[in-house]
């Protein structure tokens, strides 16, 4: 590694960031990384910062996956012609909500094992089955039931068939003028900001106003909202009878404490977990909030038996029966949207692993020797599964590639995705751009119906084989949809690197799909090339290595503080990388861990703005030539840069695709892009990256965020340095933030005896 020499010249100057969220006093809200005093809970509007508050429910993971959130309200369209590919994602999640819906009215039976339960676990799981089976659960001790429920079965049933997405879809948000004037008078007596009503009748539905009015805290089903905010709303609407233990204020921050977990990555929390944090957050009976919020249909609860009954687990409980072993189990509480889903992937897998179709070998048979290497043995497994994990580095990529021809050669439909335009084009230029044009797509597109290969009139895809490229960016959503997607007898193979950060949205799909070993597995031998591969081999194993460097493929640059960290950042992407490395400033992109603070995204992208494209930023603080970065759904970000504007909105250019922004969608779902978060970027990769460690975001690293962040440059890595020890430390002892999920419990009935 070599070390940039000091200079003097100047960054520009910085401006600072409007405010996303007013607060529901009307007051501006505090930085996306401020943390609220008294209980260290993160509590921004947009929850973007690095830090993890005491009662496990919001983590450092959460950056990107808040940024995400923060935008879903910017979604209504992307062009004045055609749906958008947000829109018809968004259409294509509700049919499949709809379908999940179908499978949950047809379950009759309890849910799976806990059969002896006692206190309020045994309340919590009697109060499900009682909502579940249509009946008014009561408050008090509930009765268990008499028998234990019958085991989950190995195969699961062929699902329903989800309907191709239609080509055109209301926009969301297209709410009743009549509902949205009610709510914009019951948030002005609340003290709200009016601004919000549109959202809130969309939320809310038909009789939003009165809904409202009933219960003030339905404003925390708000992006950004707080419940302070919320409280305050509700004390100036109830007057004297709003107090803590009302039960909507303990209804709606479960709601709301649920909502972060899965900003967090979390499908469901502990029960201790949540009653500790509606305890911190002042409501006096946490156990009654929650079952209050299991009764009323607004949560799930879940009881899984534990692997290891010698080694219970936080929040386990010992069940037994007759005299027999005592069992081990967990009460989870989860929202019904993610806990569903994640049971439908569950399904779906054992599907996969359960149907494989009848048909001859040959053609796996043909594709494996058409191939080689990794590529055969990928292709032999499939002979005889429906589901194979591929692991592997940026380098490794050439295998899945190189199955996906030999199966096409072979006869076989076979069809790949990836989650980002950038990676598709990798993926493209590794298969010739005439073959790729035919068999890449990215996730959004096969989902929403824009890109794949059709559909059956069964609305299965069509095809034999999809590959699903940088899997670990799967959530338990999006892995759902796919997976039910796949006709009988398909097959699926899910590669990616285990280093890299985990999905934006809920979940750990690829990892728990590891850890289960339902499936075989095929680890690349392919190494990453160069310094940069040899760096990111040691990172990957906790080792942060000396590398030679003798091409300045890798540099060094200390500082020592935040603004001379913005300082040399701007040098760097401007003058010293464009004239040292020949990579141009818009093929140069930086990483910092977070969006506020002294050298977070917002700061950086005024310095480099100013810089590189000054302007005046006429159309919501943005200029033609601006870098942008657009996130036309939650936990989903796309580069690009800005075309123009006009009274239609913000035009905009991203991955040579035109989008056109409406006025009211700029602030939610558009950002500056020279600076981005690990999070942000991971799908990408640029010929040159700057990534900035100041001083104050010792506490946000993690080997897989040093990882993720070091890995998205192709041949140039610089890196202002100001952590000194603790990015060494991170490397070496910082694993990757736990997540609260139920998938290999739900797997593991398919697992054969012995792994």
């Amino acid at each position: 590694m070599s070390t940039e020499p000091e200079t003097t010249e100047e960054a520009g100057p910085r401006t600072p960031h409007a405010p996303e969220v007013r607060e529901a006093q009307g007051q501006e809200t505090a930085p996306e990384d401020s943390s609220a005093a008294g209980d260290g809970a993160t509590e921004s509007a947009g929850h973007t910062g690095d830090t993890q508050d005491s009662e496990g429910v919001e983590d450092a993971e959460g950056t990107d996956k808040a940024e995400g959130a923060e935008k879903a309200e910017g979604t209504d369209g992307e062009g004045s012609s055609q749906q958008s590919e947000a829109q018809a994602e968004l259409a294509a999640q509700r049919i499949e909500r709809e379908r999940i819906d179908r499978r949950k009215a047809e379950r009759q039976a309890p849910i799976d094992s806990g059969a002896k339960l006692s206190g309020t676990a045994a309340d919590l799981l009697a109060a499900v089955r009682a909502v579940e089976s249509g009946r008014k659960p009561t408050v008090t001790a509930l009765r268990e039931p008499e028998t234990a429920p019958a085991p989950r079965p190995a195969a699961a049933p062929a699902p329903v068939r989800r309907p191709q997405p239609a080509p055109a879809a209301a926009a969301p948000g297209a709410t009743d003028p009549e509902a949205v004037e009610a709510v914009r008078r019951v948030l002005g007596e609340g003290g709200a900001p009016e601004t919000l009503a549109p959202q809130m009748a969309a939320a809310l539905g038909e009789g939003a106003g009165s809904a409202l009015r009933e219960d003030p805290w339905h404003l925390l089903r708000l992006t950004g909202v707080r419940p302070e905010q919320a409280d305050g709303f509700a004390r100036a609407l109830l007057g004297p009878a709003c107090g803590p233990d009302d039960e909507r204020r303990g209804r709606a921050l479960t709601g709301w404490l649920l909502e972060h977990a899965a900003l967090a990555g979390h499908t469901a929390l502990e029960l201790p977990t949540l009653t500790a944090a509606l305890a911190q957050r002042g409501v006096p009976d946490p156990d009654a909030a929650v079952q209050s919020t299991l009764s009323e249909g607004e949560a799930l609860a879940f009881e899984d038996a534990l692997e290891e009954p010698g080694a219970p687990a936080p929040g386990a409980i010992d069940s037994e029966e007759d005299g027999d072993e005592e069992r081990p189990v967990r009460v989870l509480v989860g929202l019904e949207r993610y806990a569903l889903a994640e049971e439908s992937l569950a399904d779906g897998l054992a599907r996969l692993l359960n149907s494989l179709s009848q048909e001859a070998s040959g053609p796996w048979e043909t594709a494996a020797a058409g191939s080689s290497g990794g590529a055969a043995e990928l292709a032999r497994a499939l002979a005889q599964n429906g589901l194979v994990l591929h692991t592997g580095g940026e380098a490794a990529r050439c295998e899945p590639a190189a199955l996906l021809g030999a199966a096409r050669a072979a006869g076989l439909r076979a069809f790949a995705v990836c989650h980002t335009p950038d990676g598709r084009r990798r993926l493209t230029a590794l298969l010739g751009e005439e073959a790729g044009e035919e068999a890449v797509a990215t996730v959004a597109g096969l989902l929403s119906g824009a890109e794949g290969p059709g559909r059956d009139p069964d609305g299965a895809l069509d095809l034999d084989l999809l590959v699903v490229l940088d899997a670990p960016q799967l959530d338990v959503e999006a892995a759902a949809m796919l997976v039910e997607s796949l006709p009988d007898g398909a097959r699926l193979v899910l590669s990616g690197d285990p280093a890299v950060l985990w999905s934006a949205g809920p979940g750990r799909v690829f990892a728990d799909l590891l850890a289960s070993r339902a499936c075989p597995q095929v680890a690349s031998r392919i190494p990453d090339p160069g310094p940069l591969g040899e760096l990111l081999s040691g990172v990957g194993i906790g080792e942060l290595n000396q590398v030679d460097a003798p091409g300045k493929e890798i540099v060094i640059v200390p500082v020592r503080d935040a603004g001379e960290a913005v300082h040399r950042t701007v040098q760097l992407v401007a003058d010293s990388v464009p004239r040292a490395i020949g990579v141009p400033p818009e093929q140069t992109v930086v990483i910092t861990p977070g969006h506020g603070g002294a050298a977070g995204t917002r700061a950086l992208n005024a310095a480099l703005k100013e810089r590189l494209n000054p302007g005046p930023g006429r159309f919501g603080g943005f200029d033609p030539g601006d870098r942008i970065a657009y996130a036309p759904a939650p936990g989903r970000t796309v580069p690009g840069r800005v075309v123009n504007a006009d009274a239609d909105g913000l035009h905009l250019e991203c991955a040579g695709v035109p989008v056109v922004v409406p006025r009211d969608g700029v602030e939610q779902c558009v950002r500056h892009g020279w600076a981005l978060t690990a999070h942000q970027a991971l799908g990408s990769r640029w010929p040159a990256a700057v990534v900035v460690l100041p001083g104050d975001a010792a506490q946000a690293l993690s080997r897989p965020w040093v990882y993720t962040a070091f890995g998205r440059a192709e041949h140039h890595l610089s890196v202002v340095h100001g952590v000194e020890q603790a990015l060494p430390k991170a490397v070496a002892e910082v694993p990757a933030k736990s997540r609260t999920t139920r998938l290999q419990t739900l797997l593991r009935p398919q697992v054969p005896a012995g792994g």
